[in-house]
């Protein structure tokens, strides 16, 4: 099971998100997520969550979305 991890600013945006593609930016990474496997996100406390998702479809998902980063990278949002 491939996990990405979500925190999330007060208002509700992503503020950093594990796993995300070198050429998307946090917020679309999560929102590719979100539409393509909105049965595998559990909510966690603290303004958290995670995907959970089936061996390959993480790398499927990435090469969708402009490129695979290494297992731990991360993203965060930038400010504006």
């Amino acid at each position: 099971m491939d996990l990405v991890h979500v925190v999330f600013a007060s208002d509700g945006t992503v503020r950093k998100i594990s796993r995300c593609p070198s050429e998307t930016d946090a917020q679309s990474w999560f929102n590719r997520l979100s539409r393509e496997t909105r049965d595998r996100y559990e909510s966690l406390s603290g303004g958290r969550g995670v995907f959970r998702l089936f061996p390959g479809e993480l790398l499927s998902l990435q090469q969708k979305s402009g490129g695979v980063d290494s297992p731990g990278t991360g993203k965060e949002a930038s400010g504006g």
